[in-house]
């Protein structure tokens, strides 16, 4: 008697393109980011479960997908098709590469009887995807496709997370597929593999902490990623260590903690909240950097960090242990690691820690009072053009410990991280601090919204990073997304202009814009748009705008002679403090 299940069996006869929705959902994909191509994917997609999230500008799928991934903790997916909408996943992914969060990219590629024939659209997409993901591939058989589409998710999700690249031809996506394999697991979720550090060095880690002069923890983004802010958190308050984050790690834990001293980095000059707090940094003889690339701008051009200390890394990538600064090795998972060395740390004894915490607390209450005092009249006082730092303290009296901010790159980034406050650990900032593109904050917003749709997300952007994203708008309107915008309209590109002026005395033509109406385009879209120009109408303009139910855009007109606390501008203009 013959075996064989009937045709109409699920897995039995399929196309390849409801095999990989398939495999997809069984990684626990809810929503694609795409256009209409594939096609046949996005056919097959709602069959097994998966929803099309379609936007407007091609190069803003792959950050939609980025935001997603880095509030939900699953796999940020994005399709594309061959040739131009291809090439211009390169940005998202390479933002992806950088900041650790996992994408898997379905790209559609020629027919395999057109390759190398000079068909429409044709690339070497494995060449084009090399230099921005962790892993591309080809499948080029039907009987491989569950396989493959795993290893795309482990890879993704595996060690340090990351974007792969899963190229499909168009022919093989209609091709049936006659034997589905009986697979099961899902690795759609990341971290995938937890590690612990080895308890050797933990325990000298635990050992160098507890009984140092002067210790201090510097948080990067790594800690999100792990979903470690808890952990974190536990060490901070039991072990008495003060604790700092990069501009990606803000959030790891509560600045209002009285050992918290908020972000340090390249932007600790006049009007940063730490600028009174930096030689905590400079002066630390033992620093435990968690999920923190030790990069350029996270500290100051590798000015910062103090270079006589003892550095402690914990990363779950062992090639960035000791890459900037030799450090004692704890390759592991940052939740794992995390509380394995809180637990080695009160088995050592914390009698010293304990001591020297009210000192430590007070000199980092001094610097943050100092901050306020410092900048209150900016932060508070109605002037015209409106100065960004009372922007900034309008959205501060707004937004809550859920509240999910999503920043553009440049200097929206730096108000938030300086004038916004992390209110609990795990409290998300999200901003493009990987390769930091213009034109992210929007995309982020969406993707971030679709991933938690219980939650308020706002998104702060520049004027000229938001040229990028305009048409981002509609995809909000259709997607339903209540998500309020705020453009701060210098009409300038401030980073660019500022730092030529400061460098080279001068600066280019492409530093200033024409006037734009940007709550205009807004309405345009059918959203809610309203445009700022007196600081007396900013606060009840954001209530206005935090209050809809459909996406909203308060389009500020702010100060072009505005810049944010970058210690590369010390000294270099008059102080508005």
């Amino acid at each position: 008697m013959g075996t064989a299940m009937p045709a109409d069996a699920p897995g039995v006869n399929e196309s390849v393109a409801m095999r990989l929705a398939t495999a997809f959902r069984r990684h626990g994909v809810e929503i694609v980011f795409g256009q209409s191509i594939p096609s046949s994917f996005f056919l097959a997609a709602p069959q097994a479960g998966i929803r099309q999230a379609t936007y407007r500008a091609e190069n803003a799928g792959g950050t939609m997908a980025d935001g997603y991934a880095r509030i939900s903790g699953r796999t940020g997916v994005v399709a594309a098709q061959n040739g131009p909408a291809a090439t211009l996943l390169v940005p998202p992914l390479a933002e992806a590469l950088k900041a650790s969060i996992p994408i898997v990219a379905l790209v559609q590629d020629v027919a395999r009887d057109t390759t190398e024939k000079n068909a429409f659209q044709e690339l070497d997409h494995l060449r084009l995807f090399d230099g921005c993901t962790k892993w591309a591939r080809r499948i080029d058989h039907a009987s491989r496709v569950e396989e493959m589409v795993d290893l795309a998710f482990a890879t993704a999700n595996g060690g340090r997370p990351g974007p792969v690249a899963l190229i499909v031809p168009a022919d093989l996506l209609t091709e049936t597929a006659r034997h589905a394999e009986a697979r099961k697991a899902d690795l759609g979720r990341f971290p995938l593999d937890r590690s612990v550090a080895d308890p050797a060095a933990v325990r000298e880690a635990a050992k160098l902490l507890a009984h140092a002069r002067a210790p201090l923890v510097i948080a990067g983004g790594g800690v999100h990623s792990s979903g470690a802010a808890e952990a974190l958190a536990a060490l901070q308050e039991d072990a008495h260590l003060p604790v700092a984050t990069t501009a990606m790690g803000k959030g790891s834990v509560a600045e209002t903690h009285p050992l918290s001293l908020g972000v340090v980095g390249y932007f600790m000059g006049d009007g940063a909240r730490g600028r009174a707090l930096r030689p905590l940094v400079e002066q630390a003889d033992v620093v435990l950097l968690v999920g923190n690339r030790a990069n350029q701008n996270g500290t100051d051009s590798w000015k910062l960090y103090p270079r006589g200390a003892r550095y402690i890394q914990i990363d779950i990538d062992s090639t960035e242990i000791g890459r900037n600064y030799e450090a004692l090795r704890l390759a592991g998972d940052a939740k794992l690691t995390l509380e394995a060395l809180r637990a080695a740390m009160l088995e050592e004894g914390l009698s010293a820690r304990a001591e020297a915490r009210p000192a430590t607390e007070a000199r980092i209450r001094e610097g943050v009072e100092d901050w306020h005092r410092f900048t209150r009249r900016i932060r508070t006082e109605n002037r015209e053009p409106i100065r960004p730092e009372r922007v900034m303290q309008a959205l501060e009296e707004i937004i809550d410990h859920d509240t999910i901010v999503a920043a553009d790159a440049s200097y929206s980034s730096i108000w938030v991280a300086n004038y916004l406050t992390a209110r609990r650990p795990g409290m998300r900032f999200l901003t493009p601090r990987g390769l930091a593109g213009l034109g992210w904050g929007l995309p982020l917003a969406i993707g971030a919204r679709m991933a938690a749709p219980g939650r308020k997300v706002v998104c702060l952007a520049g004027d000229g990073g938001f040229a990028h994203s305009w048409a981002e708008l509609e995809t909000a309107r259709r997607l339903k997304l209540d998500i309020p915008v705020i453009v701060l309209n210098n009409q300038i590109l401030g980073y660019q202009k500022h730092a030529e002026d400061v460098l080279f005395g001068a600066h280019t033509e492409a530093c200033d814009f024409a006037p734009v109406d940007h709550a205009a385009i807004a309405r345009a879209c059918g959203c809610h748009g309203i445009r700022v120009e007196r600081a007396a109408d900013l606060d009840d303009a954001l209530r206005e705008a935090w209050a809809q139910d459909r996406p909203s855009l308060v389009d500020v007109i702010t100060d072009p002679d505005a810049r944010p606390p970058v210690t590369f501008y010390d000294n270099t203009y008059a102080s508005p403090f």
